[in-house]
This record gives C-alpha cells, structure tokens and sequence, in this order.
C-alpha cells in the first residue's frame, strides 16, 4: 500500500519538477542576451569647489508679526499671555500642581451679538497630550 502511494506521489512531482526547470533556464538565457544598441553613460562631471556658502538673502522679521509672550506670576501658578498684534490668542497656566493647560481664542464661531454669554471667545481648557 505504501509503495502504491510513493509511485502516485513521485508520478504528481515529476512533471512539476520539469515545468518548474524549463523557466529558470529560459531566464538565465534572457540574463546573458544583451541587446546590441548599447550605449555607455556618461560620466558625472565633478561638481566646482566653492569655499563659501551660498549667499542666503537677509530678511529681517516683521515685529508686529512675531509672538509677543507675557509671564505674569500669580502665587505660585504662571500664566503667560501670548498676542500678535497686540491681539491676545492663547493663554499658558502653568500651575504649581499638574501639567499645563492651553485657553485659546475660538476663531471658528465668527461674530456674535450677545453680549450676555461670557467667555464664548474663549475655548475650553486644552492639555498637551502627545509632542511630536
């Protein structure tokens, strides 16, 4: 019983064998065939020595643009203000127990006529949770 199944294993793999063969031999052919229109690259031209840098124009920054921060100490806690053009965008409270925590200004309501609701310019207490 045992030879019957060697012989119908041995007759499956023979001709698996033979087409697995003719493939490798065809690409090894094609490998070392190489076409007769073949042109050598040319050279890579050495790049001219230069002992100083490139001149990179000097712009000088706007200050009403940059970030003017306030630090305010308020017992043990800081705060500081940051604004840009005298308009203030967010707050930093430092407190003396736990982590940082971020006011900013919500751009995203738009104008609003209601003078009675306090604070909606301002958004909810943010905390820094991953830093990339």
């Amino acid at each position: 019983m045992y030879r019957l199944i060697l012989i119908m294993l041995l007759s499956a793999a023979i001709p698996t064998l033979a087409q697995i063969e003719q493939p490798m031999k065809s690409e090894q052919s094609k490998k070392t065939k190489q076409p007769d229109n073949l042109i050598p690259l040319p050279e890579i031209p050495e790049l001219p020595d230069t002992d100083s840098p490139p001149l990179v124009p000097e712009i000088e920054p706007d200050p009403e643009l940059e970030t003017q921060v306030t630090i305010i100490k308020r017992g043990e806690d800081t705060i500081e203000e940051h604004r840009v053009r005298g308009e203030l965008l967010m707050i930093k409270v430092i407190p003396r127990i736990g982590p940082p925590y971020y006011l900013k200004k919500n751009t995203g309501r738009g104008s609003h006529t209601h003078a009675g609701e306090g604070g909606i310019d301002v958004s909810p207490p943010m905390w820094q949770l991953l830093k990339f």
